[in-house]
């Protein structure tokens, strides 16, 4: 399980680094964006339950886990803010939107490492 837990994680950095990076160099928010913002989603919170598998279920409040949470939260909140702005079609929030991709993408990256981190030294 911890293989599938790593491959799912991983597969949601890779989709999401590529969501938030090329709607940044493109400048504008499109559609394939919000696709591999959700995918990356789904990818992560698979990994995460896989990994929460692994602890038996057991939730440790530490640093990992309370950024880990906030950062699916984030995620979340993220891809349905995109799915909005695309629906509502209002092409300076499109423009704008990576400003908002990148802080999220960039939270997200500390549980991800911190998570690297932590695995490695145990």
């Amino acid at each position: 399980m911890l293989v599938y837990a790593i491959i799912s994680i991983s597969l949601a950095l890779l989709f999401y680094t590529v969501g938030v990076w090329s709607e940044k160099l493109q400048g504008t928010l499109k559609i394939w964006h919000l696709c591999l913002f959700w995918i990356g989603f789904v990818f992560d919170t698979l990994g995460t339950t896989l990994m929460g598998r692994l602890a038996n279920d057991v939730l440790k409040l530490n640093f990992h886990s309370i950024t880990g949470v906030t950062a699916i939260v984030l995620m979340l909140i993220h891809a349905v803010w995109a799915t909005i702005v695309l629906k509502n079609n209002n092409e300076k929030q499109k423009n704008s939107f990576h400003k908002f991709s990148i802080l999220v993408w960039i939270l997200w990256l500390i549980p991800f490492v911190s998570g690297m981190v932590f695995g490695m030294t145990r």
